[in-house]
């Protein structure tokens, strides 16, 4: 069945191949499992619901309904916009945008307790949720009630529908319906995650003079070092996946055939559904508290040797008594609260 006409000038639709199809969908399976695999978590063990942990939820459930509509998407192969594809477009703009907003609400988080020493509280945690759930919200909804979401040829998508490409006003709305925050998270994540890490190892400087006192405590380099490739890799991590819908994005606007390169579109269907999968690595697999519960669990083993504090995104930093510098050992509070 042939696709819809596209607008002149257009680029012809991009046709997908079984094996880009499958892989695609083998992804957002993944994704869906990782995802689905942080909220268990979160909801089996009360005591490591830590504020950070508590965002890393709500990106949960944003990548969930993503990797779920995007599934269905790739599934059905539309070739119009028809009331599913515009209902499937809707839900992965609205998840889509909301997993940006959650992504950069856990650099901020992190950046203004660990680095700005400024108290939190459930203030900061509504402002998070107006925006990372309200501002989607409001743009999916004006993006569907101006019959802006629909058939876009797979040439800025793979197989799932967004924005209509025979829109006059399309580019406007793929940057905000996505774009636009995909950009400034480019930007913010790396600069906030560097400042973080620079904080870091300005406190573990200034612990070098207590290195000494705390010989007794070996966990806590390897631990530290850890922490380190954690804050390097989250950003790395999030730009890889994403950048490869911003190539196809950008060769979509230049009319270039090469949009419709085998390898750009597997990437980019990969990239755009594998978020929760890799949130899950980083966050269940590679977090060692996490990991140990989960395989304790697995095992049917009755897990005791957890009775110290929850631990942070990063992986975790113990506490050294001996230290009493009172500026390291905020700084290191945090960074276990955290």
């Amino acid at each position: 069945m042939p696709h819809s006409p596209m607008p002149m000038g257009a680029m012809p639709p991009t046709e997908l191949h079984p094996f880009e199809r499958i892989i695609v969908l083998v992804s957002c399976v993944l994704s869906f499992l990782g995802a689905s695999l942080l909220v268990f978590t979160h909801a089996l063990w009360p005591e490591l619901r830590t504020r950070p942990r508590q965002l890393l939820l709500y990106l949960s459930l944003a990548d969930l309904l993503s990797a779920a509509s995007y599934f269905y998407g790739v599934l059905q192969d539309f070739e119009a916009s028809s009331w599913d594809c515009v209902l499937q477009g809707a839900l992965s703009t609205f998840s889509n945008t909301s997993s940006f907003f959650w992504t950069m609400a856990i650099a901020l988080y992190l950046y203004i307790t660990i680095v700005r020493g400024t108290p939190t509280g459930m203030g900061l945690l509504c402002f998070f949720h107006v925006m990372s759930w309200g501002v989607p919200l409001g743009i999916t909804v004006a993006a569907v009630a101006l019959k802006k979401i629909g058939y876009d040829a797979s040439n800025v998508s793979v197989g799932w529908c967004w924005i209509n490409l025979e829109a006059e006003d399309r580019i406007l709305w793929m940057l905000l319906a996505g774009k636009l925050w995909e950009l400034l998270a480019y930007v913010i994540l790396p600069v906030l995650y560097i400042l973080i890490k620079k904080h870091i190892s300005r406190a573990r400087a200034a612990l070098s003079e207590y290195r000494p006192l705390l010989a007794r405590a070996p966990a806590f380099q390897p631990r530290t070092s850890i922490a380190d490739k954690k804050l390097i890799l989250i950003p790395l991590i999030f730009i890889f996946l994403r950048i490869w819908s911003t190539v196809r994005f950008i060769l979509t606007l230049c009319n270039s055939y090469a949009v419709q390169n085998s390898v750009l579109v597997v990437l980019h269907g990969i990239g755009n559904t594998f978020q929760g999968g890799a949130n899950c690595i980083m966050f269940v697999l590679c977090t060692r508290v996490i990991r140990t519960r989960l395989l304790s669990s697995l095992c049917c083993g009755y897990y005791r040797g957890l009775n110290q504090p929850s631990q942070s995104l990063e992986g975790g930093y113990q506490p050294a008594e001996p230290c009493k510098n009172k500026d390291v050992e905020k700084t290191k509070a945090k960074l276990t609260s955290t």
